[in-house]
């Protein structure tokens, strides 16, 4: 121990005089270190499905829509192709997708699920739930918060002058039943 005493993670940085350069202190290391809290929860829930988090996303995707180009899947969950491609190309191995090129452009390849990720998605539909209920908030409060985070990622994208234009299959109403 070095006899130091630090504030615990949990207590909120209220102090208007605290230093605006502590780490307690960024919104952006908190929403970093969240995430990273998620993906350990998820990890535990789909390693019995033999899928990684990135792959669960992809899925939710297909679920959504299936037939997507590797373009539109990677506008939805924010990926470029570099990082997508070999996910999707595990996704084949592991017998959930399968890739096909379109006939008039060879370029364009579309994703479509497998009767085993049809098969899957009843499976998984207690997830969210499950990982939602971790996080301590009812069911209203994580809707809120998903309107929160939701906003702030198209107020960054638009202070940046991105175009946060990614498609949301369904809409609002879509948004208003997610749990986590």
């Amino acid at each position: 121990m070095s006899g130091r005493t630090t504030r615990p993670r949990t207590e909120p940085v209220a102090d208007p005089g605290a230093d605006a350069l502590s780490l307690d202190s960024q919104l952006c290391f908190a929403v970093y270190a969240t995430a990273h809290a998620f993906g350990r929860a998820y990890r535990a829930l789909l390693a019995g499905h033999d899928l990684t988090y990135p792959q669960y996303l992809v899925l939710l995707v297909l679920w959504e829509e299936e037939g997507l180009t590797v373009k539109e899947i990677g506008q939805r969950l924010f990926l470029d192709s570099g990082t997508l491609t070999p996910l999707l190309k595990r996704l084949e191995a592991a017998g959930h997708v399968r890739r096909a090129r379109d006939r008039t452009d060879e370029r364009q390849v579309s994703i479509f699920l497998t009767e085993k990720s049809r098969a899957l998605k009843g499976r998984m539909q207690c997830v969210p739930d499950e990982v939602g209920g971790l996080t301590g908030l009812d069911l209203d409060g994580r809707r809120a918060l998903l309107d929160i985070l939701m906003n702030l990622r198209g107020a960054l994208h638009a202070g940046l002058g991105e175009a946060d234009d990614r498609p949301v299959a369904g809409g609002p109403e879509t948004t208003a039943r997610r749990g986590s």
